[in-house]
């Protein structure tokens, strides 16, 4: 996995987009006020750059060395401090034991790997601690916007659900939605987003 991040990294100037991912900007612009955020699988920076600037505390993970850099070169040059720290997943330290707000954005991991990240996530979250999630469903497949094209690895409302069970979902949907983040997501797309809390 480190391999094929690093190379699509490289690759490519910026993989999925400079603006931060749409459904987090929403999310993020409606809290009254900023606090601690984990980004696990962040790449090349456009959300952890996007809650700095809202003056948000933003500890990032990745597999790819070569996100990290572009990362804390371009937050460099914007006078903007992250903690980016390459780990791998699905299991990883965080830095903090606690946070105000966890983001999986396109997260994509084989079905043990995604079981095994998504336990970890309550005990992340400090009480009143918010999860913002975006990925594909299944019906994502046949598109050409992006996603896996196994469907094992694509979020459903049950799945999210189960694997969420302990917080109490303030948002389950699936949605159409028109994608603009770089080249490897463009066009209609088929999503699932979820907003839950956790409430003790």
């Amino acid at each position: 996995m480190k391999h094929f991040w690093d190379e699509r990294y490289s690759a490519h100037d910026w993989s999925y987009g400079q603006l931060p991912n749409a459904y987090f900007k929403e999310i993020l612009d409606s809290l009254a006020s900023s606090g601690s955020l984990l980004l696990p699988g962040e790449g090349e920076r456009r959300n952890a750059i996007y809650a700095a600037q809202q003056g948000w505390q933003v500890d990032a993970l990745d597999y790819s060395e070569v996100a990290q850099q572009k990362a804390l070169t371009w937050a460099a040059r914007l006078g903007l401090s992250l903690n980016y720290q390459v780990q791998e997943l699905p299991v990883f330290t965080p830095p903090k034991p606690q946070y105000d707000l966890i983001g999986l954005f396109f997260l994509h991991l084989l079905p043990e790997h995604r079981a095994t990240l998504h336990q970890q996530i309550p005990i992340l979250l400090r009480k009143g601690g918010k999860l913002v999630l975006e990925a594909f469903n299944p019906r994502q497949l046949g598109n050409h916007s992006g996603g896996p094209k196994r469907e094992d690895m694509l979020f459903t409302q049950a799945m999210l659900s189960h694997d969420f069970r302990d917080l109490h979902i303030l948002q389950l949907e699936e949605r159409t939605v028109t994608l603009n983040e770089g080249i490897f997501h463009q066009g209609e797309a088929q999503v699932i987003r979820l907003l839950a809390e956790k409430k003790h």
